[in-house]
């Protein structure tokens, strides 16, 4: 087989990276991997935010899954197939475009999940925590911190974990996304026989820009993460056959695992009714009164007998699954940093794998912290309001996950001419089309974000962000651009503190 992506560069290798290459162990098989993806693009904390813009997010989940989901699994399955070294999306946009380039990217495809881990994740946990187990009243602040912080740590931990043990996280996850989605499924078809549903007509469907503009971010956010596993390339068993298999299974269920409960969740709450951070959360708690329970005249559910016990484990499979979202991607972004920092791009100091677990146990523990930063800065800042703080940090997540994007997109063409030599088990067809479009629809989004209505009305009545006037559209973008340059600046850092190992491997050749 011809040499893979380490050969690219292997004059400039650094020998650290054959140092902390040999600690890493091969427990990632075929099912590891599937279930791993299944956590890492499933996820229901945005699902609520999905179906609150109505039928016509129905729309756009579909015609996004065609153009910008299975593309995406497309290139991705060649690149992980191709190179499957260790570090993923960060080998291949480094070896594409240079480690300057690819240590930016990384660390923006780095922080963002310590960040969401910390904010949207964890409210989410204690939003369904509170709903189901104590009466929907929020938590005391001591309270809130306590549940947060052993949330936000427990993932840390299991990230840290050796890997045959660390994954048994993702498979529960998955298997947690399979019974609270097909039994919330199959709930709103009880439902609907004795209650009856909400109808829509076709013109409900009907696709429009200002809601292209609201969801393709959040669309887009929920249909990445086909990469992920190969942040842990050298640890699976096979990767040139188990990459592709993976990916293409998984690609099915998600879109199903998606498109049924937003679907459910449309049928059964009125879409005024419906919010990003409870719509999931309380459409569940509403069909659950089949089993036992009632709806008041104002909308509010009560679950009693089954209902109650059924809600109950509801709202655990909810937390287990939201955990898991977490842990995928925080053991999938912390093992890219470590490798980046064995390769240059990052400081020496992160980029050590731990003999002990086979895992880079000092990016764990700094993700935590992260986190745990996070949590605190968004709970003082919004004043302990879960809604603002679910939005604000989702919107940050969103926005740097995307951009990290524009670095690992455009690398398939780039790597088809750079190493056209290199074995590819499977070739995606029309490469270039391929990564014009889907680099396209990230830099779309990104602006979106960072500028709504960009391009038609900037800010307008039909773009602004709940809670935000015409007049605060400055103060916005600053909101939003700020820290991501910030962070491109932080990368910018990493890759000046990697200097001392490119030049050692510089000097050794």
């Amino acid at each position: 087989m011809t040499a893979g992506p380490i050969a690219l560069e292997s004059a400039d290798t650094p020998a650290a990276a054959q140092t902390e290459r040999q600690k890493l162990r091969k427990h990632f098989g075929r099912f590891d991997i599937l279930f791993f993806l299944l956590c890492t693009i499933v996820g229901v904390d945005t699902i609520g935010t999905v179906a609150a813009s109505g039928a016509e997010a129905f729309t756009w989940l579909i015609v996004l899954a065609a153009v910008f989901f299975v593309p995406s699994a497309l290139l991705t399955a060649e690149l992980g197939a191709a190179f499957p070294d260790e570090g993923g999306p960060y080998i291949w946009t480094s070896r594409a475009f240079g480690r300057l380039a690819g240590a930016v990217n990384n660390f923006l495809y780095w922080i963002t999940n310590p960040v969401w881990l910390g904010g949207t994740l964890s409210v989410s946990a204690v939003t369904a925590y509170t709903t189901f187990f104590n009466d929907g009243k929020e938590l005391s602040t001591p309270a809130f911190y306590a549940f947060t912080l052993v949330f936000v740590w427990v993932g840390v931990l299991a990230a840290i974990l050796s890997f045959d043990i660390g994954k048994w996280i993702p498979t529960i996850g998955a298997w947690s996304r399979f019974l609270l989605l097909g039994l919330f499924t199959v709930t709103v078809v009880i439902y609907g026989v004795r209650h009856g549903l909400h109808g829509f007509g076709l013109g409900d469907f009907a696709p429009s820009y200002a809601g292209f503009v609201a969801l393709v971010p959040v669309l887009m956010f929920n249909y990445v993460g086909f990469e992920l596993p190969n942040t842990a390339g050298d640890e699976m068993t096979d990767a040139q056959k188990d990459v592709p298999f993976a990916i293409f299974r998984s690609a099915g269920l998600a879109i199903a695992l998606y498109a049924l409960p937003i679907l459910g969740i449309l049928l059964v709450l009125p879409v005024k009714a419906i919010t990003g951070l409870g719509g999931f959360i309380d459409a569940i708690r509403q069909v659950f009164t089949v089993y036992g329970g009632h709806v008041a005249a104002d909308g509010t559910a009560t679950l009693s007998g089954a209902g109650s016990l059924l809600g109950d484990l509801a709202a655990i499979m909810f937390i287990l699954t939201v955990l898991s979202s977490g842990v995928t991607w925080v053991m999938g972004s912390d093992r890219a940093l470590a490798v980046s920092g064995y390769d240059g791009a990052a400081p020496r100091f992160l980029g050590v794998i731990s003999s002990r677990f086979g895992t880079p146990v000092r990016v764990n523990v700094l993700s935590g912290l992260v986190s745990t930063l996070v949590l605190i800065l968004a709970h003082e800042l919004t004043h302990g309001s879960a809604a603002k703080l679910f939005g604000a940090v989702l919107g940050l997540a969103v926005s740097t996950t995307l951009v990290s994007y524009l670095g690992i997109f455009p690398a398939l063409a780039v790597l088809r001419r750079k190493a056209p030599d290199v074995h590819r088990p499977y070739r995606a067809p029309f490469p270039l089309a391929i990564s014009v479009v889907l680099t396209a629809l990230v830099l779309f989004a990104t602006v979106q974000l960072i500028a709504p209505g960009a391009g038609d009305h900037w800010f307008g009545s039909a773009y602004a962000p709940v809670g935000w006037t015409h007049g605060e559209r400055w103060r916005y973008l600053l909101t939003e651009a700020v820290p991501l340059a910030g962070f491109m600046l932080l990368g910018v850092l990493f890759w000046a503190l990697g200097r001392p190992t490119r030049t050692a491997a510089a000097n050794s050749r």
